[in-house]
């Protein structure tokens, strides 16, 4: 029975790597895309690291043409980047580079991908954002960028769940990664206040158990928190 495979964005560390992890548990083979995986020390037979900007189009057709005839059942769209200030104090760039990675990447991977999923009736997993449902004080670029990889996940779903693709959107609230090594607030780390990275990972591998299909899932701690810096 050949090995069911998913495609995973943002792989090298945070929740995209544990969400490698679990599929790899789970006896998937895994490619991995991320610009960089100096930093990632774990190796696993299944999973397969491509060095990927999913912003460069031409590094993705590259990735593509290495996978156009490889099954795949899942992909998971969890690259994103943020940065948080009052709106007229983001830069351009800054503003490109959110629009570019949380939103226009994983609608050109979907797009990629669409036939394969057609063929294994599989899912995409779209890890989004709590700033997706509320609203984004000091990041309403990166709460818009959010929003709207939610809205084209339902109407995706519309559109090819008579194919028996799944699409699911997950909403995480402040999580345990080091996406935060760079801001100037970070969660309170405390068991209550704070979502483990893994605990994304594991609801993923139960809705997928599932026969029916959770279409979008909201995940918070039990209190909110944080630290500024």
């Amino acid at each position: 029975m050949l090995s069911k495979v998913a495609v995973v964005s943002g792989a090298s560390s945070g929740i995209g790597l544990e969400i490698v992890k679990s599929f790899v548990e789970n006896g998937f083979k895994v490619f991995g895309l991320a610009r960089d995986f100096t930093k990632c020390e774990f190796y696993h037979d299944e999973f397969i690291k491509r060095e990927c900007d999913i912003t460069n189009q031409k590094q993705v057709a590259y990735f593509w043409e290495q996978m156009k005839k490889q099954r795949v059942d899942v992909l998971v769209n969890c690259a994103g980047v943020g940065y948080f200030a009052l709106h007229e104090n983001i830069s351009y760039e800054e503003i490109e580079k959110m629009i570019d990675t949380n939103l226009k990447a994983p609608i050109y991977l979907t797009k990629l991908f669409l036939h394969h999923l057609k063929q294994t009736k599989g899912y995409i997993f779209n890890i989004n954002s709590i700033s997706a449902i509320k609203p984004a004080t000091y990041g309403a670029v990166y709460g818009a960028t959010k929003a709207g990889l939610k809205h084209f996940g339902e109407s995706l779903f519309g559109e090819y769940r008579k194919s028996g693709i799944k699409v699911v959107n997950i909403e995480p609230d402040l999580t345990k990664t080091s996406w935060f090594d760079d801001k100037n607030f970070s969660y309170h780390d405390s068991m209550e206040t704070v979502i483990e990275p893994k605990e994304i990972a594991r609801v993923i591998q139960d809705i997928i158990k599932l026969d029916a299909v959770v279409s979008d899932i909201v995940i918070q701690p039990q209190m909110f928190r944080i630290e500024k810096s």
